[in-house]
């Protein structure tokens, strides 16, 4: 019995089409373990780890730590495109990942 692979949002760079999409993309990328890149309406990049967003204040908003440790506040209505560029540092290491390895593992002979 084979698990079925697990997904990863690593490479994805969704075409966001309006307000509810783009939270839903920011609430994505807040659940990811890589780095993400965020394309401002103005046209700056940033890239790096977002590690907070609130959309349940006047202004909504997303904050990013660069790969300088600096960190950035970016207004939701800001944004123009998230893309989720890093390594996902947690793809295959879920759960069911890790039960299949020990028992590997544990098959092997002098195990």
């Amino acid at each position: 019995m084979s698990a079925e692979p697990e997904r990863t949002l690593e490479g994805w760079a969704p075409e966001i089409r309006d307000d509810a999409q783009l939270a839903e993309v920011i609430d994505l990328a807040f659940d990811y373990r890589g780095d993400v890149t965020v394309t401002a309406l103005h046209g700056a990049v940033l890239n790096g780890y977002l590690y907070n967003r609130n959309r349940d204040v006047p202004e909504p908003f997303v904050q990013v730590f660069d790969s300088a440790g600096d960190s950035h506040t970016l207004r939701y209505a800001d944004i123009r495109a998230v893309a989720f560029t890093g390594k996902d540092t947690a793809a295959g290491k879920s759960w069911e990942a890790w039960r299949q390895r020990k028992a590997e593992s544990a098959a092997k002979p002098g195990a």
